[in-house]
């Protein structure tokens, strides 16, 4: 029997994160704006993600990309991200990956030293400035959408820990942000399973007793992603803070989560304690590092937003084809409860 489905992927991490990229075999996605279409993949599409995220041709510890036609007339192209329970609107790793593929491959034209490309993701347009020499993308930084706190110190009971403490912040997705050690943790890798276990255990009790709405696009609401942070330090180089995202359905990020230090600026501003312009550098649990700043205020709906700017780098890995054998038993793959904490229960092995 001839292959059901095959597609061009560059494999690619920024910062540790995994982020591959399908640049062909998806020629377009029904759609009038890219959000419109990031619905459609979720609604009536929603095998492709399966078949490259879960195993046996994905992992528990990734993220991927496809590669459209904009429909915003200033962007150079148009994606939309993937990841194992949800299409996030933004993702700032993702970005920065997708750029950096864009531009080293020659899908968009590089510039020395700088190119200036702009992206259509399904919450808005992205700006993104690459610093590029020798074929390299350096450095990738993206203007992000405004970024603004719902809630700060909100009250949440949680079963076994009591009440915690969590703010809840708009960075592309919607966060909720809790202290590491208000429930005896801390961001390290040795904690990993606790991080997991005890952020999915919050992130479940915030969902229950919250229902966050954007202003401005209402389906877009609720939280669904959580940030363990550490305390913000003075440094030489400007103000500095490590921290953690849980990403269901149980790992952490392995970089230092692009819309989650989009949502983390918008609370410390929240709290005065970064000002418009200060260098902020953002550290995950592997100790890598995005660096970001403030570049401006602005007002989404009713709520003071800040306009975040963040940059990384990513690193190609692998070319590769993907490919579904049509006589293959696992057309949607499967999850295996050893490493997917949260296996699907049709796909449980």
């Amino acid at each position: 029997m001839p292959i059901a489905r095959s597609f061009n992927v560059v494999g690619i991490h920024t910062a540790g994160e995994v982020c591959d990229v399908v640049t062909g075999g998806v020629l377009d996605v029904p759609g009038k704006t890219m959000f419109e279409k990031m619905m459609h993949m979720w609604q009536k599409a929603d095998s492709l993600r399966l078949l490259l995220m879960h195993e046996p041709r994905g992992s528990s510890a990734m993220c991927a990309n496809i590669i459209l036609p904009p429909c915003n007339a200033e962007a150079h192209a148009g994606f939309l991200t993937m990841e194992h329970e949800e299409y996030p609107p933004m993702s700032g790793a993702n970005t920065i990956a997708v750029a950096t593929v864009l531009l080293e491959t020659g899908m968009v034209p590089m510039q020395e030293p700088i190119t200036r490309i702009g992206l259509d993701a399904a919450a808005g347009l992205v700006t993104v400035t690459a610093e590029c020499e020798g074929g390299k993308c350096k450095s990738v930084a993206f203007d992000n959408v405004p970024a603004f706190v719902f809630a700060l110190d909100l009250e949440i009971p949680v079963p076994g820990l009591g009440v915690v403490k969590v703010d809840i912040a708009w960075g592309g997705m919607i966060y909720a942000l809790v202290d590491a050690s208000s429930v005896g943790l801390k961001v390290d890798s040795s904690q990993g399973r606790a991080l997991v276990e005890v952020g999915e255990r919050i992130k479940s009790a915030v969902q229950q007793h919250t229902d966050p709405i954007h202003p401005e696009n209402p389906a877009i609401r609720g939280v669904s992603i959580l940030q363990f942070t550490e305390p913000l330090r003075d440094t030489t180089t400007g103000k500095a803070a490590s921290n953690t995202v849980v990403v269901s359905p149980g790992r952490l990020d392995r970089s230092p989560c692009g819309t989650g230090t989009c949502a983390r600026l918008a609370v410390l501003h929240a709290r005065s304690l970064l000002k418009v312009g200060e260098t902020f550098r953002h550290q995950s649990v592997i100790g890598t590092e995005f660096v970001a700043h403030i570049r401006g205020t602005a007002q989404v709906g009713r709520y003071p937003a800040v306009l975040p700017t963040v940059k990384g780098s990513s690193w190609i890995t692998s070319y590769k084809q993907i490919v579904l054998d049509s006589t293959d038993p696992f057309p949607a793959g499967f999850r295996v409860g050893d490493t997917w904490r949260m296996a699907s229960p049709k796909m449980q092995v």
